[in-house]
């Protein structure tokens, strides 16, 4: 299966209404108008997404609302992270139904999988729905890292198309290159390791800040596709003390609190995340002014 997936892909957060309901038509918005800041595909219901703390119906409905103001425009892909197998099967075959692009498939949810076992449940996902497949691995946060002897096994599945590699070490990128030529897309799943990712070759970048900074995750992007790597670091070197929000447990109400700041969206978590403390809070807000008072006029990049 030819799959031409490449870009920066926002892993949007999912909007909430006051009383803890989904905020369909915020979270809309704020599809439509990364889309219009020039995102290349959009992931619905990852970690960002707060998955897990949706219920099986809303996910459905999440999905619904994104299909639609998407249009098309960009790829759409959604998270998978069920608690079991066949939880993850069924959900595959809805997104297909409701008209996705493709999975970005997570090893099973709660119960830590053997690599044996986490080989086996994207076998059977993959096998029980048409659409393409992103791997999601993750080692650091779901204990199972599917190393390349893994990865040859899930060759065999032609619907598995692409990694997230979110190892954290940069040296996979070229070792999957090495060992697969070019049979997976591999994209960063690390914000703060992004551009050595795109120097390594990575087809694309799945981001958490890019619903705060869209453009410049795209001009970074471009910029390293035509090997412009010293305009990409000005830049990334702007950029990264926001990035570090995405590796530490309270990302998502670090990223969603970026957004509020940047007028894209609310704060708003559902528990167990709780909004951050007033200190937690001062530190985004200190990088948000610093990053706001630095910006970058992009324009110079002629992009």
């Amino acid at each position: 299966m030819s799959v031409n997936w490449k870009g920066v892909f926002p892993a949007v957060t999912t909007q909430f209404k006051a009383d803890d309901s989904l905020d369909l038509s915020a979270t809309q918005k704020m599809l439509d108008q990364l889309i219009d800041e020039g995102v290349h595909g959009i992931i619905v219901c990852g970690t960002v997404g707060e998955n897990c703390s949706l219920s099986a119906a809303e996910k459905l409905q999440v999905l619904a609302a994104a299909q639609e103001v998407v249009a098309g425009r960009v790829t759409l892909l959604t998270g998978v992270a069920e608690t079991t197998t066949a939880f993850a099967k069924d959900f595959a075959k809805q997104a297909e139904k409701i008209g996705l692009d493709g999975l970005m498939l997570l090893p099973g949810m709660v119960y830590r999988s053997t690599e044996r076992e986490a080989i086996h449940h994207f076998q059977q996902v993959a096998r029980h729905t048409a659409l393409p497949i992103m791997v999601y691995n993750n080692p650091v946060t779901y204990g199972v890292d599917l190393g390349l002897d893994s990865m040859e096994i899930l060759a065999a599945e032609k619907n598995i198309v692409a990694i997230k590699e979110s190892t954290t070490d940069t040296r996979r990128i070229t070792e999957l290159y090495t060992r697969f030529d070019d049979r997976f897309g591999v994209f960063c799943g690390v914000d703060d390791i992004a551009l050595e990712s795109l120097m390594l070759g990575v087809t694309g970048w799945i981001s958490g800040l890019t619903n705060v900074f869209p453009q410049e995750s795209v001009a970074i992007f471009k910029l390293a596709q035509q090997g412009r790597y010293r305009e990409a670091l000005e830049i990334w070197r702007w950029f990264l003390p926001l990035l570090r929000l995405d590796t530490i447990p309270t990302l998502v109400q670090c990223i969603k609190f970026a957004e509020q700041l940047a007028g894209r969206g609310s704060e708003r978590t559902r528990a167990p995340r709780l909004a951050l403390t007033n200190t937690e809070k001062a530190t985004v807000e200190k990088l948000y002014g610093e990053a706001m008072n630095s910006r970058i006029d992009l324009s110079k990049f002629g992009l």
